[in-house]
């Protein structure tokens, strides 16, 4: 993914990789975050895509948590 400037300029759906890369994670932590469903996501046959909706509900509750 490039380098991303806004949240606007994300696509409608990312990766699991694509979310390690914006929130600076590592990839386990990324498949915990999905697994756990603090991060939403959808199953298109074998592959795990995060609405990018899912992002923005993630971080407004963890601002709301402190």
């Amino acid at each position: 993914m490039d380098k991303i400037r806004s949240f606007d300029e994300l696509p409608i759906s990312l990766r699991v990789e694509d979310l390690t890369a914006i929130l600076d994670i590592g990839r386990n932590t990324a498949y915990e975050l999905v697994r756990s469903g603090q991060i939403g996501s959808v199953r298109v046959g074998r592959q795990i895509r995060i609405p990018k909706d899912a992002v923005q509900e993630f971080f407004q509750r963890q601002r709301d948590l402190k």
